[in-house]
């Protein structure tokens, strides 16, 4: 067999290799949509956040998932869809946030949903994602639990005519500066009143990932997701798709997707 030395850059990509391909450090936030509302708040997007590797001339694919619709009685709060970061050395994905409860238990996501009518529990939040959503109660009213949120529970109804507060989002300054996503939406009951709190990142603004709050009058969405892809600037290509926002932090180029494209290392 030859020496790979004398293989020319076609045949070594028939062995599997990439002639002159080099890999760097990158940091990467990804939040998904926040689950929507119903009398119960809607649970957080999942997050994810870690170090990786990029190879170079590698296109990196970033989904950014939509943020589920409030609903009113009898439905179920909209989930939360998936964010994610995909390419070679590197499959990130976030689970929607769970929506409310509709006349059951809150549904299960990257955070749970808080239940919205009568004595039902939140739903489930994935491990290393987020939280569980709060439980329901009925006595003369109906109040529905906060939704759960990055780094707590949601909170369950005090009362029959006070919801329960999102659980607290989580805070990141991979941008350069700190910012809190994915915080549960409040709950709140059936009397039009009472309104719990939303978690920190919580209440369904546009690119946080939080859930959706109720306040008993508008039943309010969750908040789409974001990916933010931290890289070397003196590795950074500036060849991307989506037309992320692209800043610098330091020695650093910060990549923000607040909708779905790609970034090629």
């Amino acid at each position: 067999m030859p020496r790979l030395s004398k293989i020319g850059s076609a045949a070594l990509s028939s062995f599997g290799f990439t002639a002159g391909a080099t890999s760097y450090s990158a940091t990467y936030f990804i939040a998904a949509g926040g689950g929507g509302a119903n009398f119960g708040g809607g649970g957080a997007g999942g997050y994810l956040t870690t170090s990786t590797t990029f190879t170079s001339g590698v296109v990196y694919t970033v989904t950014v998932g939509a943020g589920g619709a409030g609903s009113t009685y009898p439905s179920n709060g909209g989930n939360g869809s998936t964010s994610s970061l995909v390419g070679t050395g590197v499959s990130a994905t976030a689970t929607g946030g769970g929506g409310a409860g509709g006349v059951g238990v809150g549904q299960n996501g990257g955070s749970g949903g808080g239940a919205s009518i009568g004595n039902q529990a939140g739903g489930a939040g994935v491990s290393g994602q987020g939280f569980d959503g709060g439980s329901s109660l009925a006595v003369t009213f109906n109040a529905g639990g906060g939704g759960g949120g990055a780094s707590a529970v949601g909170t369950n109804a005090p009362s029959s005519t006070q919801g329960g507060d999102g659980g607290n989002g989580i805070a990141t300054s991979i941008s350069g500066s700190s910012v809190t996503y994915c915080g549960g939406g409040a709950g709140c009951s059936t009397n039009g009143a009472g309104g719990g709190s939303n978690g920190t990142g919580g209440g369904g603004a546009a690119n946080t990932g939080g859930g959706g709050g109720g306040n008993g009058v508008t039943l309010n969405s969750g908040g789409s997701g974001i990916v933010i892809i931290s890289v070397p600037t003196s590795s950074y290509t500036g060849t991307t798709t989506g037309s992320p926002t692209v800043t610098t932090n330091g020695s650093n180029t910060i990549i923000t997707f607040t909708s779905s494209g790609t970034y090629t290392a």
